[in-house]
């Protein structure tokens, strides 16, 4: 069939299906920050939002599991609605991370969790009744690195190196307002060395697309990384307009102001333009290398016997179904061929009797003639 002809059926409207589906579901989206007390992560998460999903922690009671060496997982779930849109956030916290003075393995409970998270979807996919799912695979991570002008602690890049197999991890630089400009500058080329330097696997969104803006877009966004954010829930007046910041002696800093730190950038590609590709790679990435470990390492493989007897019945099935397809067809084809040689013959049949007929009308009009002809003569 020609391809104008199959554009005019309908098949140009599967995308509006598809987003009326996907406007009707909604989404789920599963955000972890971690990261040292003091950073201002459930400020970022609050700004962020534009609403109140994490309550502050009083400050007598920061340091309170000090002598538990404990890390905790804080999960709060929320709902947020934008034009009809639904996004089921989970946001997960991790107190008492990096606030000992001794923080050997204290990222073991991360790794634990996220690992736990994968190894609860496996089973899930294993089940015979598998409607209700409670998804909780983190789609990124936001790490956040204290604004010391340095370079990453060793406690960083041990974290880093674990989270990033397991997780789209990316890099931030907190209270980025504590620091100059130029120092801020040269701090991220640091971080982006030491990153590169020990083969830590962060996030790299797409670039390219077909729309040039959007490639220079997600060329800006790439390039800030690791981005420097400032947080403040709080509304400041700047030239007469109120804008989100935080106001100092020496100035306003504003934390949708790209001159002043990268919080627009960071949330365009946390919402607005990767979220998709977020959730997206960590299914078919992180999750696969955790699928395919966990089956390795429980003597499994695709090359199993029992995946091999799996695809074996799954091709026999597909022959069976092809062959299935070709003997409808044939017999499609043979009724065809005898409705057209049947038809053929009721053609042939009306035809015969049409000329017997128009046969039968000139041997009554002959007669007719005759017989008004021996009229005439007997009058005479």
């Amino acid at each position: 069939m020609p391809a104008a002809a199959a554009s005019t059926i309908g098949i140009a409207n599967l995308p509006n299906q598809r987003h009326r589906i996907v406007s009707r579901k909604g989404a789920n989206f599963t955000i972890m920050v971690l990261g040292e007390s003091g950073l201002g992560k459930t400020t970022f998460v609050n700004t962020l939002f534009t609403t109140l999903l994490r309550d502050y922690k009083r400050p007598e009671h920061r340091f309170q599991k000090q002598l538990e060496r404990t890390v905790q997982i804080d999960v709060v779930r929320a709902e947020i609605e934008e034009k009809g849109f639904n996004v089921r956030l989970t946001v997960i916290d991790t107190p008492g991370f990096g606030d000992y003075v001794n923080n050997q393995d204290c990222w073991v409970p991360v790794v634990e969790f996220l690992d736990e998270q994968h190894q609860n979807y496996m089973a899930h996919e294993q089940r015979a009744q598998r409607q209700e799912k409670d998804d909780l695979r983190v789609h990124v991570c936001l790490y956040f690195i204290q604004p010391t002008g340095h370079t990453l602690k060793p406690l960083d890049i041990e974290v880093m190196k674990q989270l990033g197999s397991r997780v789209n991890l990316i890099p931030i630089i907190a209270k980025a307002d504590t620091i100059t400009p130029g120092d801020l500058a040269i701090f991220k080329d640091r971080v982006r060395d030491c990153i590169s330097t020990h083969n830590i696997a962060v996030y790299s969104p797409p670039v390219q697309s077909d729309d040039e803006e959007n490639t220079r877009r997600n060329q800006s966004i790439l390039s800030a990384m690791p981005f420097s954010v400032i947080s403040s829930e709080n509304d400041v007046v700047v030239n007469g307009e109120k804008v989100r910041g935080r106001q100092y002696l020496w100035g306003i800093a504003e934390v949708e102001n790209e001159a002043h730190c990268d919080f627009k950038k960071l949330r365009n590609l946390l919402i607005r333009t990767h979220m998709h590709d977020l959730i997206v790679s960590t299914e078919e990435a992180h999750y696969e290398n955790f699928r395919m470990e966990k089956m390795s390492a429980e003597g499994r493989s695709d090359d199993d016997p029992a995946m091999r007897a799996r695809r074996g019945l799954e091709g026999k099935m597909k022959e069976e179904e092809e062959a299935l397809r070709k003997r409808f067809t044939e017999q499609v084809r043979m009724e065809e061929n005898r409705f057209r040689q049947w038809e053929q013959r009721l053609i042939a049949e009306r035809d015969r009797l049409n000329r017997d007929l128009e046969a039968q009308h000139k041997q009554v009009k002959t007669l007719e003639e005759e017989l008004d002809e021996l009229t005439v003569s007997r009058r005479k």
